[in-house]
This record gives structure tokens, sequence and C-alpha cells, in this order.
């Protein structure tokens, strides 16, 4: 958890930093492409993750009691359209953002 305090910390530094170095004559970097790399990374990562986690629970739960079967697959199905949804609204809001 210190570890994770001290990256913060100097993220916070670095992105503070930037402004108090910067040349008054030159023209802005462009950092709608790292951000736009980050978000679909994380949003993709994360989505994915919690599908595996969905499908993993729901296969768990058809080997303990397999007459559940036609709900759980109902539930599951929903379950991933809304996961995968938010990936897609990413992916949406970038292509919005970006110029």
């Amino acid at each position: 958890m210190r570890k994770l305090q001290y990256v913060f910390m100097a993220l916070a530094v670095l992105s503070f930093a930037i402004p108090a170095f910067a040349d008054g004559g030159s023209a802005p970097i462009d950092m709608v492409p790292i951000g736009v790399g980050l978000g679909m990374g994380l949003a993709a990562g994360l989505c994915g993750l919690g599908q595996g986690r969905a499908v993993g629970s729901t296969t768990e739960a058809l080997a303990r009691n397999p007459g559940t079967r036609p709900a759980l697959m109902t539930f599951m199905i929903i379950g991933l359209a809304f996961i995968e949804s938010l990936t897609l609204f990413t992916f949406a809001m970038i292509f919005l953002k970006v110029k």
C-alpha cells in the first residue's frame, strides 16, 4: 500500500511540474493519444476481468446446481452485455473527444 502511495505522489509531482517548466513560445504538446491509449486499455482490461469473473461464477453455479441453467444463462448474458457496453461507451466517448 505504501508503494502505491509513493507512485501516486510521484505522478502528482510530475503532473504539476509540467507547467513549471513550460516554454512560452513552443506549441502545446498533444496528450490526447496517450489518454486514448490509457482509457481504452483500462476499459478493455477491466471489462475482460469482469467478464471472466462472471463466466467463472456462472460455471461454478451450474456445476453445483444444473437445474438453474435457464435462469443463470439469461442473467449471465444480460450481465455480459452490460459489462461489454462499458467498453463500447468508453470507445464512443474517445471518438467524441478526439478531434
